[in-house]
């Protein structure tokens, strides 16, 4: 009896737990089901996601080339100031119309499109010298420049640069470099230097070959290039279009502008205001802060210059040598606030 009475039992044990099992299998369908559905869900979205950004990138190949062929063809039709005002207007279009897609833009695109831009503004300011009176331009030592000049070292200057403001930048330079009319300053070492609004304003600046020196400079620009700078301290007002950095190294800008781009510069920190995604390649040690200079009149200067102060993206950097989006370029960094406290003046 004891050994049918187990038996029993055991069979009612092997019925509960089937019953168990049983109720168990639907559960776990259910979630694996559930989970199922998840996957086809973000597949789904992520599908849906790529065809907007395909969309996204076909309306702007479309408009981009739309008003890059408008803007060519105003630029090698006759000469006149009301047509290079005209495509001085679209460009200007052309170049928000970048900056406002580069979050969706692939990095190749973004830079064919940069690239097409500076081709452009290169060839825009070509055709502004061609109107302009044929006597040759050139920069002029002014006593009043020379009074804003102060030496903050007492390290000796090469005699070429000696007492120079802003000397004249050779013909070659400034054809190689895009500026056919550009004002700034060059082959210059510790120094203070400065130049007002109505000197900067809408001109096409460029900074090249500086050592220790201070420059600020005060308006609005249309440009900004600093080229083969070492140790140097740039603040500038708001720039219209683009900043451009190249071999640069140790040195401190501070600028607002639609666009910048750092190429082959290192251990250099960046405080910045810009509407669209900066740029860095061949760069490393680049620091990023948001933009802190002041000075009387700033308010009017980005007002004419048509950035949006209320917009600054200052922490969406491209890396064009990191193309690994799960991970962070090495190349740059988000400066550490206890150390954004620097003297300006």
């Amino acid at each position: 009896m004891e050994s049918a009475g187990c038996s029993a039992a055991a069979v009612g044990n092997r019925d509960m737990g089937s019953q168990r099992d049983l109720s168990l299998v639907p559960e776990r369908l259910q979630r694996r089901e559930q989970e199922r559905q998840l996957e086809v869900e973000k597949r789904k979205q992520k599908r849906q996601n790529q065809e907007v950004e395909e969309e996204k990138s076909d309306f702007f190949a479309a408009a981009f080339s739309r008003e890059r062929a408008a803007v060519e063809e105003l630029l090698e039709g006759e000469e006149s100031v009301e047509r290079l005002e005209e495509a001085t207007s679209r460009l200007q279009g052309l170049q928000k119309l970048l900056n406002d897609s580069v979050l969706f833009l692939a990095p190749y695109d973004l830079r064919q499109g940069q690239e097409a831009l500076t081709h452009l503004q290169a060839a825009l300011a070509e055709r502004r010298q061609e109107l302009q009176p044929k006597k040759r331009f050139a920069f002029k030592t002014r006593r009043k420049d020379a009074a804003l000049a102060t030496k903050v070292d007492t390290a000796p200057v090469a005699p070429a640069a000696e007492g120079i403001m802003s000397p004249s930048l050779p013909l070659k330079d400034e054809e190689a470099l895009g500026f056919s009319w550009a004002c700034g300053f060059t082959n210059l070492e510790f120094q203070v230097l400065e130049k007002r609004a109505d000197e900067v304003h809408q001109r096409d600046i460029l900074l090249t070959e500086l050592s220790n020196c201070t420059i600020k400079l005060y308006g609005n620009p249309n440009t900004l290039r600093l080229n083969k700078a070492r140790s140097c301290k740039v603040l500038c007002g708001p720039v219209s279009t683009s900043v451009f950095l190249e071999d640069c190294s140790d040195c401190i800008l501070a600028v607002a502008c639609q666009q910048l781009r750092l190429h082959s510069t290192t251990d250099t920190r960046i405080f910045l205001q810009v509407t669209s995604r900066a740029i860095v390649e061949d760069c490393s040690g680049i620091q990023f802060a948001p933009y802190t200079w002041s000075y009387p009149g700033i308010e009017k200067d980005f007002q004419g210059s048509g950035l949006d102060r209320s917009k600054n993206n200052w922490t969406n950097v491209d890396d064009f040598n990191w193309l690994a989006r799960d991970m962070a370029s090495p190349n740059w960094s988000i400066l550490p606030e206890e150390e954004r406290k620097i003297q300006w003046d």
